[in-house]
């Protein structure tokens, strides 16, 4: 072996020799994206986001909600009262005029009332005859009785309204108790102040109708204590006074 081989043995021995020392282990290079990483500021940041906006339908839902009953009771309060009296109670106000506009020989009138007491409860005349004296105090009488009875018939017109009044009042309490809005209340509230004007008309009736007849009454004794007295004085004036005579009670 020469001198040539001899190094070329030697430095394949010290390569093989030197070769596990300079080998580079070999790495596996996983990429980034192939991690799943976990944040969990980012997670309580999406969960809050998440209940905020769940938080907001539920408002949006309720307010709807709100919305819808609002509705509702508005349509309850706009809603009429099924029912109504005042035909009834127009009826009733009628009738009662019917009674007062019937009133015999002195109607409820002031010119005619004016002129019917110039008339006949006036001072007496002293040109006035006898008779023309009896027939004004028969025409007193008559209107002070017509009087009387028109304040019967009237007063009865009124005791006849009274059970119409009732059944109307327990229909207008039954409805109010029942009203499903305010507007149905205040409608039958109404219809109560409403029978209770009818009522305090027939009232009205009444008293005047027993007025007219004491105020009568009251007149006919004024105009007979004045014709009275005329009586009277034409009785005692000499001469044209009381004349004796003779007298057949019986007759045979």
């Amino acid at each position: 072996m020469n001198i040539h081989q001899t190094r070329t043995r030697a430095a394949l021995l010290a390569a093989a020799m030197l070769a596990p020392q300079l080998a580079v282990p070999t790495m596996v290079v996983t990429p980034a994206h192939a991690f799943i990483v976990f944040d969990p500021s980012n997670y309580a940041q999406n969960v809050l986001t998440a209940a905020r906006s769940l938080q907001q339908v539920t408002n949006q839902i309720t307010s709807l909600q709100n919305e819808a009953q609002m509705l509702i009771n508005q349509g309850r309060n706009l809603a009429s009262l099924p029912f109504s009296s005042l035909q009834q109670l127009q009826q009733s106000v009628q009738r009662t005029q019917q009674l007062l506009s019937q009133a015999q020989n002195i109607a409820f009138d002031v010119q005619q009332v004016d002129k019917t007491f110039q008339q006949q409860y006036g001072n007496v005349s002293l040109s006035t005859s006898d008779a023309q004296l009896v027939a004004d105090a028969r025409s007193r009488w008559r209107n002070t009785v017509g009087g009387l009875q028109d304040a019967m018939r009237v007063q009865a017109g009124v005791v006849g309204n009274i059970e119409t009044n009732r059944a109307q009042m327990s229909a207008l309490v039954g409805a109010s108790q029942s009203a499903t809005g305010a507007l149905q209340a205040t409608q039958a509230g109404n219809q109560l102040l409403a029978l209770q004007a009818q009522q305090l008309a027939d009232l009205t009736a009444v008293v005047a109708a027993n007025g007219r007849a004491q105020a009568l009454t009251d007149a006919e004794r004024a105009a007979a204590a004045e014709q009275g007295r005329e009586q009277r004085s034409r009785f005692l004036t000499p001469g044209s006074g009381y004349q004796a005579g003779n007298a057949q009670m019986f007759n045979r």
